[in-house]
C-alpha cells in the first residue's frame, strides 16, 4: 500500500475524528447509565432479534404516514448497506484495486441503486421539512419548548439533510466519472445515468473530479461522526437498542421501594430511570407522538414530543459536566414541561403505541407527577377529595363500604356474595364506577343479569372490594397505590378465585398487570371477552337477532394497553348489530379524556375537551347508537349526549347492557316483562363529582 498525500491526510483527519466523537458517544453513554436501575436485560438474544426484526422490515415506521415512511426506508435501507459500500471505497482508494466486474456486479448493483434511493428519500424528507413545513413538525405557542429548539431543530435537521446529500451524492458523482473514463457498466445505471456530466471532459479533470469525490464521499463521514452524538441522526444506533430493551407490555409502571429510595419520582434528569434518558437520545423528533396525542390535539400545553426533544437539547447543553457526575443544573419543570403540560396527559398510551423507535413519552410524565405527589404535595386541588375517598372509604367517590352493593338491589334476583358463596369459579369485580354511579350500576347490573343467564358458580366481595388504586398511580401517588393493591391482594388471595371478571379496564388492566408486582397473580378477564367465551360456549345461545346501526369505542385500557379488540365486537355482531366504526379505531383510538385521573380533576384549558372531540368523531359514523366497554368512557359520552337536544343525542350503552338487553327481549317474547332501555339520556341523568 503507497501512501501519497490524500491517504496521509485521510488518515489524520480520520484520528483526529474518531477521538472527538469517541468523546461525544463516551458522554451519552455515560449520561445514559447516570440514570436509576431498570430491569431490561431479561431474554437479551430474544430482545435482540425481536428489535432487529422490527428495524430491518421498518415495522413501527409504518404505522403511520405511509408516504413519509416509505421515503425514510428509501434513506434507511441505503444507509444500511452503506456501511459495506463505505468499507469497500475504504479498502479501494488504499488498496488500488477495482471493484468492477465479476462477482463485484452483485455488490455494485444494490449500492447503485440504494443510492438513487437515499437521494430521492431525502429529497422527499427535505422538501416536506423546508419546503411544505407541515404543521405537525412545528409546536403551537402553549407548549413550553427549551430555548435552544427553535433554531437547534431546523438547524440539526439542515446539517444531517446536507451530510447525507454530500455524502451519497459525492459517491454517485465519483462513480459517474469513473464510468465517464472506463465505459458503461449496467451494474452501475444511475451512475452511468450521471455519467454524462462528465462527457468531453479533459481526462485529466475526470480524474481529479473522480479523486475528489471519491474522497469527499469518505472524508464528509469523518467530518460528521463528531457530531453525530449531538445529532438527531444518533437515533440510528439509539432506536435498535430502545427497541430491544423496551418494556414487553410498555405502559405498566414500575412499583417504588419506599424503605430503601429516599426520594421519589423526577424533579431533575438525573432522577429518571436509565430508559427514559435513552428515550432522549433515540427520539427521531418526527412528531407523531404529538400527532396522536388527546391533550395536545385538543388545544392544551402537553405535547409528548417536545418533552423527550426539551430533554435532548439539555443533555447536549450540560453533556460534558453531567456526564462526568455532576448535578444538572435545573429542574425538569424548568425546560422540559410545565405543570399544564405535567397534569393534561390522560395516560391513554397513544404515544407510546405510535412511536416509531419505542420510546415511552407517558413515563416520563408519570415521574414528574410521582415527585409532584410524594415529595412536594403539589397537585390539582381537586385530586385531593379522590386521594382522600380512596384511603378513607376505598374508592374516590368517598362512598361507605356498606353501600357497595346498592346496585344489586335495583337486580330481580339475589346477587351472589363471597360471605355466603365462599368458593365461586367466577369472581365478578365489581369496581368502584359500577358500584358507585348511578348510571354506571346499570353496568354491573346487565352484568349480574348475563352471569346469573349464563349459569355460573359466581359472586362479588361486596363491601369487601376497594379501589383498584389505578387513578391514584396515574396521579403519581404511588403510596397510595402501593396501599390498596396490598390490601386488595390480602382479600384476593383469601378468596382465591379462579377467574376475575371486570367491567373495567382500568381495574382489569392494574389487577391483571400490576398487581403481579406485589404478589397478586390471577387470572382476569374483561366483561366483553368474557361474554364472547359464553357466547362461543353456548352458555348465551339463541341471542336475539336486533335491528339498529352501533359504533364501538375502544377504551385506552382495554384497547392500547391490553390489546383487546376483537372480542367486544363480536358480541355485537352476535347480535345482529350492524357495526360502523369510527376514524380513529383499534390501535388508533382516540381516548375519551377520563384516565389518568382526568376524571377526578378539571380538564386543562384548551381548544376543547377530549371527550367533546370523540364524541362528534362518535357521531358523524351514523350510529344511533355508542357501545362501550368502560363506565368512564360511558359517563364522559353521556355527559357529551346531554348536552344536545332531545331525541339528537346518541344512545350510550356499555356492551354488557347490550347483552342484558337483549336477553330480556328473548324472555319478553317468552311472556316475560321486558326492562327499560337504560341508555335513553336525560339532562341530569348523570353527575360527574365536582370538587374532587
Amino acid at each position: 500500500m503507497l501512501l501519497t498525500l490524500e491517504k496521509v491526510l485521510f488518515l489524520l483527519l480520520a484520528i483526529v475524528s474518531l477521538y472527538y466523537a469517541g468523546i461525544g458517544f463516551y458522554r451519552v453513554i455515560k449520561t445514559i447509565v447516570r440514570g436509576k436501575p431498570a430491569p431490561r436485560f431479561d431474554r437479551l438474544p430474544q430482545r435482540i432479534l425481536g428489535a432487529l426484526w422490527i428495524v430491518l422490515i421498518q415495522q413501527t415506521v409504518f404505522k403511520k404516514r405511509p408516504l413519509i415512511s416509505i421515503l425514510h426506508a428509501l434513506v434507511f435501507y441505503g444507509f444500511v448497506y452503506y456501511f459495506l459500500v463505505n468499507v469497500v471505497d475504504v479498502l479501494e482508494g488504499f488498496f488500488l484495486f477495482n471493484a468492477r466486474g465479476g462477482a463485484w456486479n452483485y455488490f455494485n448493483l444494490p449500492a447503485d441503486l440504494l443510492t438513487g434511493c437515499v437521494l430521492v428519500g431525502i429529497a422527499g424528507l427535505m422538501i416536506r421539512r423546508f419546503v411544505a413545513q407541515p404543521s405537525v413538525l412545528t409546536f403551537t405557542s402553549k407548549v413550553p419548548l427549551h430555548e435552544q429548539i427553535s433554531s437547534g431543530i431546523p438547524r440539526d435537521s439542515a446539517i444531517v439533510g446536507a451530510f447525507i446529500v454530500f455524502h451519497v451524492g459525492s459517491r454517485l458523482l465519483s462513480k459517474a466519472a469513473q464510468l465517464a473514463q472506463e465505459g458503461f457498466d449496467p451494474y452501475q445505471p444511475v451512475a452511468w445515468t450521471f455519467s454524462g456530466l462528465f462527457s468531453g471532459m479533459d481526462p485529466g479533470m475526470m480524474e481529479v473530479l473522480h479523486h475528489f469525490f471519491w474522497w469527499g464521499a469518505l472524508g464528509s463521514i469523518l467530518v460528521f461522526i463528531p457530531y453525530f452524538p449531538r445529532s438527531k441522526h444518533i437515533h440510528l444506533l439509539m432506536a435498535p437498542i430502545n427497541l430491544a430493551l423496551k418494556k414487553e407490555k410498555p405502559g405498566v409502571l414500575e412499583p417504588m421501594d419506599f424503605e430503601k429510595e429516599e426520594s421519589f419520582g423526577a424533579a431533575r434528569l438525573e432522577d429518571f430511570s436509565w430508559p427514559r434518558l435513552l428515550d432522549a437520545y433515540s427520539c427521531i423528533m418526527c412528531n407523531r407522538c404529538q400527532e396522536v396525542c388527546p391533550a395536545y390535539v385538543t388545544g392544551k400545553a402537553l405535547s409528548p414530543a417536545a418533552i423527550l426533544i426539551n430533554e435532548r437539547y439539555e443533555l447536549n447543553r450540560i453533556s460534558g459536566p453531567f456526564s462526568a457526575g455532576e448535578k444538572s443544573p435545573r429542574p425538569l419543570l424548568d425546560f422540559a414541561l410545565n405543570s399544564e403540560a405535567t397534569w393534561a396527559c390522560t395516560t391513554c398510551n397513544a404515544c407510546i403505541e405510535v412511536c416509531p423507535v419505542g420510546n415511552e413519552q407517558m413515563l416520563h410524565i408519570i415521574d414528574v407527577r410521582r415527585e409532584r405527589v410524594l415529595m412536594q404535595a403539589e397537585f390539582p386541588k381537586e385530586l385531593t377529595n379522590a386521594f382522600n375517598g380512596m384511603e378513607r372509604a376505598g374508592n374516590p367517590w368517598n362512598i361507605a363500604a356498606d353501600k357497595r352493593l346498592e346496585w344489586a338491589e335495583k337486580v330481580p334476583f339475589e346477587v351472589p356474595t363471597v360471605g355466603k358463596h365462599p368458593n365461586p369459579d367466577v369472581l365478578y369485580w365489581v369496581g368502584c364506577a359500577a358500584s358507585t354511579d348511578p348510571r354506571a350500576q346499570k353496568i354491573a347490573g346487565s352484568m349480574a343479569e348475563v352471569l346469573n343467564e349464563a349459569g355460573l358458580n359466581w359472586a362479588v366481595l361486596g363491601p369487601r372490594e376497594k379501589c383498584t388504586g389505578d387513578a391514584a398511580r396515574r396521579a403519581g401517588n404511588e403510596y397510595l397505590f402501593s396501599q390498596l393493591a396490598s390490601e386488595n391482594i390480602e382479600t384476593l388471595n383469601a378468596v382465591n378465585p379462579r377467574v376475575i371478571v371486570t367491567t373495567c379496564p382500568h381495574c382489569f388492566h392494574t389487577i391483571g398487570n400490576e398487581y403481579p408486582q406485589f404478589g397478586g397473580n390471577y387470572v382476569v378477564r374483561h366483561h366483553t371477552e368474557f361474554i364472547n367465551d359464553l357466547i362461543k360456549a353456548g352458555k348465551l345461545d339463541s341471542l336475539e337477532t336486533s335491528n339498529g346501526q352501533v359504533t364501538y369505542h375502544d377504551p385506552c385500557y382495554l384497547g392500547r394497553h391490553n390489546g383487546v379488540y376483537d372480542q367486544p365486537r363480536q358480541v355485537i355482531r352476535s347480535m345482529g348489530l350492524k357495526l360502523s366504526e369510527p376514524p380513529r379505531t383499534r390501535k388508533n383510538s382516540f381516548c375519551c379524556g377520563a384516565g389518568g385521573a382526568q376524571f377526578w380533576k378539571e380538564e386543562e384549558p384548551g381548544t376543547e375537551r377530549v371527550s367533546t372531540n370523540r364524541y362528534r368523531e362518535l357521531k358523524k359514523t351514523g350510529a344511533t347508537t355508542v357501545a362501550t366497554g368502560c363506565p368512564f368512557c360511558m359517563k364522559m359520552f353521556s355527559d357529551e349526549a346531554a348536552k344536545e337536544e332531545t331525541g339528537t343525542a346518541l344512545k350510550i350503552l356499555d356492551v354488557a347492557e347490550l347483552v342484558a338487553m337483549n336477553l330480556r327481549n328473548k324472555r319478553g317474547s317468552a311472556g316475560k316483562p321486558v326492562k327499560e332501555d337504560p341508555g335513553v339520556v336525560s339532562k341530569n341523568s348523570i353527575q360527574r363529582p365536582k370538587g374532587l
